[in-house]
C-alpha cells in the first residue's frame, strides 16, 4: 500500500475488529485506545550488544499522546491526519482536546472506511487518480 497513513488507519481499525472478537469470549474485557499522527519521524537502530529498531520525533510523541488521551474502544486522530483520510474514511469531530506539551488541539475519532456509494463522483474519481 502506497499510502502508510491509510495503511495505519487500515491497522487500528483491524485491531479494533479482532479486539471486539476475542471479547465475546473473555470474561473480563480488553480494552484499546489508539492515537494516531501524521509527520515525519527518525528511525534507528540502537544499541551494541542488543539492537533495538526505534523510531523518534515529534509525531511519535503526538500518537503517543492521542492515545493516552482518547477514549477505551476509541481511534483518536490529530487534524493533519483527518484532513489525509476524510475522503476515505468516517471520521467524527471529537473537538478540542489539551494535549501535553503542545496545548489545545482538534482531534477527531476515526469509526471506519467510507462506502464507496457515499462518496460524490468528484471524490470517487479524484481517489481512484490517486490510486493509480
Amino acid at each position: 500500500m502506497e499510502n502508510h497513513v491509510e495503511a495505519v488507519a487500515d491497522l487500528a481499525l483491524a485491531m479494533q475488529r479482532e479486539i471486539n472478537k476475542l471479547n465475546r469470549t473473555l470474561d473480563e474485557p480488553l480494552q484499546l485506545r489508539v492515537g494516531i499522527e501524521t509527520g515525519s519521524v527518525v528511525a534507528g537502530v540502537i544499541g551494541i550488544k542488543k539492537f533495538i529498531y526505534d523510531l523518534w520525533g515529534d509525531a511519535v510523541n503526538v500518537a503517543s499522546r492521542m492515545e493516552s488521551s482518547g477514549l477505551p474502544g476509541k481511534i483518536q486522530v490529530t487534524e493533519a491526519t483527518y484532513h489525509r483520510l476524510k475522503h476515505r474514511y468516517r471520521l467524527e469531530l471529537r473537538g478540542t482536546v489539551t494535549i501535553k506539551g503542545k496545548g489545545e488541539m482538534t482531534t477527531y475519532w476515526l469509526l471506519g472506511q467510507q462506502d464507496i456509494r457515499s462518496l460524490s463522483c468528484r471524490e470517487a474519481f479524484e481517489d481512484s487518480e490517486r490510486q493509480s
